[in-house]
């Protein structure tokens, strides 16, 4: 017991209390995330939208979060990460709470493609501000922590979204309004002329060393990450069925209420809270950067594969578990590998790219989702994605290799 414990204690030590603020911010805004899980019903309850019309508005969304990751990199860069983050926050509290209020297919899709795009330009530049306050033996451990209060968010917020729909679908909306205004007050009044501390990096004392000035890479043309990239995408449309069709299959198949759907969900976000920083603090001792993405990416797809064989309850929170595992020992990793391939004035182009991946999942995940859900059954959607990321799995092998040196 001791020796857990001490485990858990080395896990959360030496992070900077700035990492710590990043979190806790983070954790703010995520718990406003009841929404993102309650989309899909929302449009086809409430609005009375058909399975295909919800997938073009969830693809909006996917559109919206394509230009907000590039933009948000492109932006970091040009302007630094707090302003980015603090524009994005500010911005987001009043886009949801008008949400409820555009209810045709049209209007709908283009008011999910703003707030989406205005949401995901938080990202890239929260990704650089890690880089930046961590110290950098700590970066993988402090964008678990991150991640871990996403998933503490994402653990209450379907939780409690559950609870509000049954009420009105508008109190979700509010909600995450009301935690996105609480977020940018304090991210804002934290980070205001808060110095960063991590303005010398290697290329930085590369250049004072030889007085030379060293070329950096350029993001959009590194094609070894870009290859890194299309493999994060296809695990993340793969992996973000659990934000699209798999809450409609908990309805329609499983017929499960929403309550029940939104402990469900709940549940993955609570496994990664408990355990992520303790997985990763071992998986970096174990494996490489390399084995690791590789097993997480086959453990992942086990978890779906489970859907396709049973729909008993208690097996739907097994695979649920499992596909946690598979998130824990993927996710923070990709992080990784971006900031050890991007140089010192491009960090936000390469978190920008990184943060495409996600985006362009959030475009096809859903279309493609509804639509093999539509047009065959959910049991194929389940094993199609399991042989997805088996692929992935394969990809991760031969190309995280020559980003990170074997780390």
């Amino acid at each position: 017991m001791k020796k857990i414990i001490k485990i858990y204690v080395d896990s959360y030590s030496g992070l900077s209390k700035e990492s710590w603020m990043l979190a806790i911010v983070m954790l703010l805004n995520r718990t406003g995330s009841m929404v993102l899980p309650f989309l899909g019903i929302y449009l086809t309850d409430k609005l009375g939208f058909t399975l295909e019309e919800s997938g073009i508005v969830l693809s909006c969304f996917g559109i919206g979060s394509l230009l907000g990751s590039f933009l948000g990199g492109y932006l970091t860069d040009k302007l630094g990460n707090f302003k980015v983050q603090a524009l994005s926050l500010v911005l987001s509290a009043p886009l949801f709470a008008i949400l409820p209020h555009f209810q045709t297919l049209e209007s709908a899709s283009i008011m999910m493609l703003i707030l989406s795009a205005v949401t995901m330009l938080f990202i890239p530049a929260n990704s650089v501000a890690i880089t930046k306050y961590a110290k950098k033996e700590n970066i993988t451990r402090a964008f678990s922590l991150n991640r871990m209060a996403v998933n503490l968010g994402f653990s209450f917020g379907p939780a409690l979204g559950g609870f509000l729909s049954t009420y009105s679908y508008d109190l979700l909306f509010y909600g995450n309004a009301i935690a996105a205004l609480f977020a940018s007050i304090a991210f804002i009044k934290f980070f205001y002329n808060r110095k960063e501390r991590n303005e010398v990096d290697t290329i930085e004392s590369e250049e004072v060393t030889t007085n030379k000035p060293v070329k950096e890479r350029n993001a959009y043309t590194d094609w070894q990450f870009l290859l890194f990239t299309v493999f994060c995408s296809t695990f993340c449309i793969a992996f973000f069925q659990i934000l699209n069709t798999l809450p409609l299959f908990y309805k329609e198949v499983v017929k499960l209420d929403q309550t029940e759907i939104g402990l469900l969900i709940g549940f993955s976000g609570f496994c990664v809270f408990l355990f992520e920083m303790l997985i990763v603090h071992w998986a970096e001792k174990k494996f490489t950067i390399t084995e690791i993405l590789f097993y997480g990416s086959i453990v992942t797809a086990i978890s779906y594969s489970v859907f396709g064989f049973t729909h008993y309850l208690l097996f739907m929170y097994m695979a649920i578990f499992l596909m946690s595992i598979g998130e824990m020992l993927v996710l923070p990793f990709l992080s990784t590998v971006t900031a050890l391939r991007a140089g010192v004035k491009n960090k936000g182009a390469y978190m920008g790219i990184n943060g495409l991946s996600g985006a362009i999942a959030f475009i096809v995940s859903p279309f493609i989702g509804t639509y093999i859900a539509t047009k065959y059954n959910f049991d194929l959607l389940w094993f199609g994605t399991a042989i997805v990321l088996l692929i992935t799995a394969i990809g991760f092998k031969f190309t995280t290799k020559q980003l990170t040196g074997n780390k």
